[in-house]
């Protein structure tokens, strides 16, 4: 039986120390602080940056500085062979622009260039972006604010800031790259997110689609194409621990104690079979199913479920949640990113999230602006601080990761944190959290259950979300925020008014003078979808500098511009219209994998 390619072999930052060529005396007095420029920058990334699985990044310095054309080519062939994804190239001094620099034209590539006065790094830097401009190979400019000495080694915060802002962004890149995306199911009620575009992951994330129907859920079961070990274990850590809500279904609509039994057994199976289907599972090759084993090399999935599903089997709620959280049955473990109604958009912000923080990610509906005066009205209170302006209610229709709760923490503040920093008490906080209630069955005829929680306030957190637009191509919006916990009595008339069985985030944008931003209710109606992702911490930064390595541009933001870092090129589309310059530039160079 052939090995299964390893899922945890993650691209790699390859360190590229560029230097003046000229023996003699010049280049021999310069290897030595070349070389040491290297090694504090792989030693930035490594320290700081981590991989989804929680081992640190591991970075290759070049084997020799690079003072011409033949010594770059050794490095890109040890680069090839290392599987590096992306390049940081550094140097103190001036050195041949076109002659060092990294030709690939997809990988992500940024250019460290030293800010001292006794050799001209910034000369270099300045002549090898321009070259990169020429020749249609965007890359980044790294370039302290304040003169250093020669001898000088401590990497300036604002250097240090820029290195692991595009590093972290282009391992992101580089890990989608080669994954798939599983439909599973087809076009979920219409939603026009869930229309799965090929071209869109092929050109703009070099990923492929692979497409499931969700049949092959129901073949499954009834041929026990999964592990019954496993399932086993599941189902009786499911009944051990987690906690049934109230039936909110009218009494003659509402199902026995041995339906909801029979309702359990079946989604714990089925949560078990989608996330077999994404990523495979090697015990169903000792089971006599080796093609079953392979699973479809997924990165990111999505179940269509309504309605052609639910209006006859349980729903996929609970699979949903399960497989979106860092820990089940099997311990803390990466979150596989799963969408609801197969919205593939959202699965791909998502992914950006889970990839640049590898945390969690909450899927939610975008689905009311409450206003100052209509909470008041409803509730007859007025909310303090950052709710004061009015919320948005983020809140999905049956699913959220656990970690949604918002029941770990930092420094005695909520938060979401990966999965190798979340203790076992943190676990059953968020388990604690939340109850699993019978599914609304005038939604789903078929059953199933729910997630029931509501979102921790004065979390900093980040909505976004991508969108498709005939004629330009991909666009993403970005609200960087604050999630709010109201008093038990506002909450509790607001949520109802929806679906109390349902999780609810509530969200406060930070707001500025931007016409998008003047108000929580502009924030709403400049929304692009009924959908969004909600990611913990302020990544909007960080978000806009993966969007422009995949050359989309973003549409609407509240990002502090001193954060904002794009390739250099940008700035020849102009500095004073920074948002109509990432449209110009996205639409110039198109696609990173446009065939």
């Amino acid at each position: 039986m052939p090995d299964k390619p390893a899922s945890n072999k993650y691209p790699k930052i390859g360190i590229r120390p560029t230097i003046d060529g000229r023996m003699g005396g010049v280049r021999e007095s310069l290897e030595n602080q070349t070389m040491a420029m290297a090694k504090s920058a792989a030693d930035i990334i490594s320290k700081n940056l981590k991989y989804p699985d929680g081992s640190a990044v591991k970075c290759i310095i070049a084997d020799t500085t690079i003072g011409g054309v033949y010594e770059a080519y050794k490095t890109d062939e040890k680069f090839i062979r290392e599987g590096v994804g992306a390049t940081l190239t550094v140097t103190p001094c001036w050195c041949y622009g076109s002659e060092t620099m990294d030709m690939d034209i997809q990988r992500p590539k940024a250019i460290w260039g030293f800010n001292g006065t006794e050799r001209p790094g910034a000369v270099y830097l300045a002549a090898a972006l321009a070259a990169h401009n020429q020749k249609g190979l965007p890359a980044f400019g790294i370039y302290g604010r304040d003169v250093k000495d020669l001898r000088d080694t401590e990497v300036p915060g604002d250097v240090k800031e820029k290195i692991l802002r595009f590093a972290s962004s282009a391992l992101a890149v580089s890990i989608m790259k080669g994954k798939s995306y599983l439909s599973i199911g087809n076009v979920s009620m219409g939603i026009a997110g869930s229309i799965v575009d090929p071209h869109f992951f092929e050109d703009y994330l070099g990923m492929r689609c692979e497409y499931v129907d969700m049949v092959e859920i129901i073949r499954r079961i009834d041929r026990k194409v999964y592990d019954t070990d496993e399932y086993n274990r599941a189902l009786s850590w499911v009944k051990s621990n987690l906690k049934e809500g109230p039936d909110n279904n009218i009494e003659r609509l509402k199902k026995s104690r041995q339906e909801l039994d029979s309702d359990w057994e079946f989604i714990v199976k089925m949560t078990l079979i989608l996330r077999d289907l994404m990523t495979g599972n090697e015990n169903l090759a000792r089971l006599g199913f080796y093609e079953e084993s392979l699973g479809h090399n997924a990165i990111a999935a999505g179940f269509q479920g309504q309605r052609h599903w639910t209006d006859h089997y349980p729903n996929g709620d609970f699979a949903e949640t399960m497989l979106n959280s860092s820990f089940d049955w099997n311990g803390k473990r990466s979150p596989f990113i799963f969408a609801t109604e197969n919205d593939c958009l959202n699965a791909v912000s998502m992914l950006f999230g889970y990839l640049l923080t590898n945390t969690a990610q909450i899927f939610a509906d975008v689905r009311t602006y409450w206003s100052p005066e209509a909470i008041k009205r409803v509730t007859g209170k007025n909310l303090p601080g950052v709710a004061q302006n009015g919320l948005i209610h983020l809140i999905n229709s049956g699913s959220a990761c656990l970690d949604g709760t918002g029941q770990q923490g930092i420094d005695g503040n909520a938060a979401i944190k990966p999965f190798w920093e979340t203790t076992d008490p943190e676990v059953k906080k968020c388990i604690d959290a939340t109850l699993f209630c019978p599914a609304n069955l005038e939604y789903f005829r078929g059953g199933g259950f729910s997630t029931d929680f509501t979102t921790r306030g004065n979390m900093p957190v980040t909505m976004f979300r991508l969108n498709l637009i005939k004629g330009l191509g991909p666009v993403l919006q970005i609200a960087e925020g604050f999630t709010v916990e109201p008093e038990d009595k506002v909450h509790d008339t607001l949520d109802s008014r929806t679906d109390p069985a349902w999780p609810t985030t509530w969200f406060c944008p930070r707001l500025t003078e931007k016409e998008a931003f003047k108000d929580v209710y502009n924030v709403m109606s400049n929304w692009g979808a009924n959908h969004a992702v909600v990611s913990y911490g302020h990544i909007g930064a960080n978000l806009m500098t993966l969007a422009s390595i995949l050359r989309i541009p973003v549409c609407m933001h509240n990002v502090e511009p001193a954060k904002i870092f794009r390739p250099s090129a940008w700035n020849a589309f102009g500095t004073s219209d920074l948002e109509g310059a990432d449209f110009r530039a996205c639409s110039n160079f198109g696609a990173l994998y446009k065939k």
